[in-house]
């Protein structure tokens, strides 16, 4: 970035009492170290010969299994640089500094642990549950913010009872579960109960049903015994339409 000298990146992996140097690669501007000085060849001692032409080889560990990232987010950072968030398994995410094209450090964080990058002045930390939060020199450093609770809403039941046509009684009940009526005779005892599930019964030649219309819910008495005539009700008791089935000639 803005600074050209020959640096070393310092990222520091944080777990509970215990602060560990992650040994990065040269050239990036995370936390400038000085330059490591070259071993000392001792006399009498060779030094190893290379072939520049001949690439190293490496076997891979048996029964190792490729390293695979998936890309999750980016994250704009305190500076204006960009975090891209890669997760590799359970409790393993990497974050990759980008300045432009340029990439400044990898933070690693793995088994729990946070990881902390900084630059110029820029503080970056990748916590272990994969999220990213950054700021300035001089400015404060973001709290957690605490889980906001969220009080359920305690829906209350309520209920209207109307006379039918038929002299019978109808509870309608807004309730918890959803909207219910109850049939009853006029001394009070219960002849039947529908909703959604058992959504119609039928009493004497008399059918009571609901009827769902859009967002709203009806109930609807039909008189089979008079050739069909019907009354429609909300739930808060209105009768608000009626049918009246002309007598047959």
């Amino acid at each position: 970035m803005r600074n050209t000298r020959r640096t070393t990146l310092r990222s520091v992996a944080v777990a509970a009492g215990a602060v560990t140097l992650l040994a990065l690669p040269v050239g990036s501007a995370f936390a400038d170290s000085p330059a490591v000085a070259e071993p000392e060849v001792l006399p009498g001692i060779e030094q190893p010969s290379v072939d520049p032409s001949v690439p190293p080889t490496t076997a891979p560990p048996v029964g190792s299994k490729p390293v695979v990232r998936t890309y999750v987010t980016a994250v704009k950072l305190a500076d204006g640089s960009v975090a891209k968030v890669y997760r590799i398994g359970s409790n393993h995410y990497e974050a990759d500094i980008l300045a432009g094209s340029t990439k400044l450090d990898t933070l690693v964080s793995k088994g729990g642990a946070a990881s902390y990058g900084q630059n110029n002045g820029l503080h970056v930390v990748l916590q272990p549950n994969g999220t990213v939060t950054s700021w300035m020199d001089g400015s404060p450093k973001p709290q957690p913010q605490p889980k906001r609770y969220v009080k359920p809403e305690i829906r209350k039941e309520s209920s209207v009872r109307i006379a039918l046509p038929d002299w019978r009684v109808a509870k309608l009940v807004d309730g918890t579960h959803g909207k219910r009526a109850e049939i009853s005779r006029p001394d009070g005892r219960l002849l039947a109960v529908i909703d959604p599930e058992r959504p119609s019964t039928y009493q004497d030649g008399w059918t009571y049903k609901l009827v769902r219309d859009g967002k709203r819910v009806k109930f609807v008495v039909i008189d089979g015994k008079g050739g069909g005539n019907s009354w429609v009700y909300d739930f808060n008791g209105r009768l608000i339409e009626k049918y009246t089935v002309a007598p047959a000639r």
